[in-house]
């Protein structure tokens, strides 16, 4: 534990640099602080998923009516292993990255804040500690997404729902928590799990109501979900990638610690309505990220996909388990933990990238951009090998962590709780339909975004960011390579991270090798076998091309149609690639779209000009949460009526609440 508070120390001391240190060094200085105090977590975080190891530290009262309790397990220790190592790369990235308002004293420390508050939540172990924890983390994003309000008008609606969600959340939990302690039981975490079998089965689940709610909203599950696309793409893109990579996390390690943890399972309606929520959110996340034109907010939505299939997995887990399927349910929960690690890396990438794209087009437009792969190729190669793991290309991180989901959902089938059964059954349905939408709007982006014409001066004049931004990118890019070339490499360390989890001490489901082999159920891949075998046919083709072709390939343009010459006006946008499936979920997107015609002055026969505008709103959003807001406000302009200043009014209304305090009470 004394490295990791060392740790911490660091994140400490580089956002006090951040806040002091002159302009020309403040920069440097916090961000290596900062990269080497998530480097020592990362290693502690190793270490103990090495050796199974619980640490603990705890102290006299510093915080409100108590003391900082500490404990990092196994469970912890895999959110900070991904959250630390995602830091490490922001922290790089910042250094080419931070200009403006994100160079102010404020804004440098308020993101080692932000990271020292991720890397404290995963350990924290008392109700106090957590909170305090969890109300840093969403402050501290909170004024970060406000930081570049001059060039982002959108930053100010965004922070406000935002912080109006995450408050409304965080209250949820504490007052779930608070409800654990009912009995009597202390606020240690450890306490809360000794006792939780003496609260009534009524007590025990609206507790853990209360909390799923709180953590879901953090983890952007629909219908909870309406802050995220708007906070991460009005955030600086080193605070997206980690809102996106580790901070949405930290709302499913919250379900799992409470629910699994303190709670121990509870009953399986419990892990049902987490698995509905997982189907709901990954259905809903990927079907508007192929409609989405906004880079940052079609990563957004797909994050709210992931998010979805890692609900599944874990809402799978604790069903099974309450079935009686312990390595099943040991199998569903590795599946979603290691999804958690493996879409910090992919993602993050991805909005560093979007970072980078925005810094060297002054646009993140996809109507706006492409042919990015010929000036940026660098970060057109991480964007490229990022989308190809969320898209679950076989040997890449996405590919082997939904192999693994499978494998959990389809061997969930042999339990005879129907319930249960139907739950495999929709969250293999969503799996595949929302691994097909992901490939739409990754195709989407990379293909439009990076390849063709550009379709602006700012995507013809782009150029290549610095080296620290591509060397951060690169650092994100390894974990999507290794976990899927030699996912097996990590098994030791997800399967004692899973079994934490559980509370369980049930037979791996796994063998050890460099691949996935499940040795308790039939499955099993080997992607370094199916890497060499794809590279194997590439080279054969290629040599029996140069063999056999009659004459050498000649580079000559695209044929235009017939044509002189081709404009960018002649390609795919993302609008119109998106707009055949627009037309299919046209019921749940709801699209809104105005065309504009303009005539030449001497007939109206002939067209000057046309404008098509499409739009695709929230339904949710639209449909929910606007008229609860309407009425919110009516309710708010009728109490400004009655608060006019008057004392006479005032004390009017006293004298009636204390006459009827009165009455009441006697």
């Amino acid at each position: 534990m004394t490295l990791f508070l060392v740790a911490l120390g660091l994140c400490a001391a580089a956002a006090v640099a951040g806040a002091t240190f002159p302009r020309g060094s403040r920069v440097v200085v916090s961000s290596v602080l900062g990269s080497l105090g998530c480097l020592i977590a990362f290693s502690v975080a190793l270490r103990i998923l090495l050796t199974g190891d619980t640490v603990t530290f705890h102290t006299a009262q510093v915080l409100p009516m108590t003391g900082v309790s500490l404990t990092l397990d196994p469970l912890g220790a895999w959110f900070v292993l991904a959250s630390s190592f995602v830091g490490v790369a922001t922290c790089l990235y910042n250094v080419g990255y931070a200009r403006g308002a994100m160079a102010s004293r404020s804004a440098l420390s308020l993101f080692m804040v932000f990271v020292l508050s991720l890397l404290v939540v995963p350990s924290a172990s008392s109700i106090m500690t957590l909170m305090f924890a969890w109300e840093l983390m969403a402050l501290s994003s909170l004024l970060l997404i406000l930081t570049d309000q001059a060039r982002h008008p959108d930053a100010r609606s965004a922070a406000l729902w935002y912080g109006v969600m995450t408050q409304l959340g965080a209250a949820s939990i504490l007052l779930g928590l608070l409800v654990m302690t009912s009995n009597g039981s202390g606020q240690n975490f450890a306490d809360l799990s000794a006792h939780s079998s003496t609260l009534s089965p009524v007590t025990r689940s609206f507790a853990f109501v209360l909390v799923l709610l709180g953590f879901a909203s953090k983890a952007g599950a629909v219908p909870l979900h309406v802050w995220l696309p708007k906070a991460h793409p009005e955030a600086p893109s080193p605070v997206s990638a980690l809102m996106s990579s580790s901070m949405v996390a930290m709302g499913i390690y919250g379900i799992i610690r409470v629910g699994e943890g303190l709670l121990h399972g509870g009953t399986v309606w419990w892990w049902i309505a987490v698995a509905l929520l997982g189907v709901v959110s990954a259905f809903y996340g990927a079907l508007h990220a192929t409609t989405s034109t906004d880079l940052k907010r079609l990563l957004a939505y797909s994050t709210i996909d992931i998010i979805g299939l890692v609900l599944i997995g874990v809402g799978a887990a604790g069903a099974l388990a309450d079935s009686g399927q312990p390595v099943i349910s040991r199998l569903a929960m590795s599946a979603a933990l290691l999804l958690v690690v493996a879409h910090a890396a992919f993602k993050g990438a991805l909005f560093l990238a979007a970072g980078a794209v925005e810094r060297a087009t002054a646009t993140r437009n996809l109507d706006l951009l492409g042919g990015l792969i010929h000036t940026m190729p660098v970060t057109a190669l991480v964007v490229a090998l990022s989308a190809g793991a969320i898209m679950a290309v076989p040997t890449l991180s996405g590919f082997s962590s939904e192999w693994l989901l499978l494998q959990g959902l389809l061997h969930g089938f042999s339990v005879v709780s129907t319930p249960t059964v139907i739950v495999m059954l929709l969250g293999v349905i969503a799996l595949a339909l929302t691994g097909g939408l992901t490939a739409v709007a990754f195709v989407k982006a990379f293909g439009i975004g990076f390849l063709g014409q550009s379709r602006s001066s700012g995507a013809a004049q782009a150029h290549e960011v610095s080296k620290f931004m591509t060397l951060a990118m690169g650092w994100l890019v390894i974990p999507s390579v290794v976990i899927g070339v030699m996912p097996g490499l990590f098994v030791p360390l997800l399967d004692r991270a899973a079994s934490s989890a559980l509370g369980t001490s049930t037979v791996s489901p796994f063998t050890r090798g460099a691949g996935l082999e499940v040795a308790q159920l039939s499955g099993a891949i080997q992607p370094a076998a199916i890497l060499i075998g794809l590279v194997a046919v590439m080279v054969i083709v290629w040599a029996l091309n140069q063999a056999l072709a009659q004459r050498r390939a000649r580079r000559v343009d695209a044929w235009g149609c017939g044509r002189d010459w081709q404009t960018p006006r002649m390609q795919y946008t993302a609008t119109s690639f998106a707009e055949p499936l627009q037309r299919v979920f046209a019921d749940v997107l709801r699209p809104q779209s105005d065309v504009e015609v303009t005539h030449v002055a001497e007939s109206r026969y002939y067209e000057q000009s046309l404008v098509y505008e499409n739009r695709v709103a929230d339904i949710l959003e639209a449909r929910g949460y606007r008229p609860i807001i309407a009425v919110a406000l009516r309710v708010g302009q009728f109490a400004r009526r009655l608060q006019n200043g008057s004392i006479h009014r005032y004390l009017a209304f006293g004298f009636v609440a204390l006459l009827v305090i009165l009455v009441v009470v006697g």
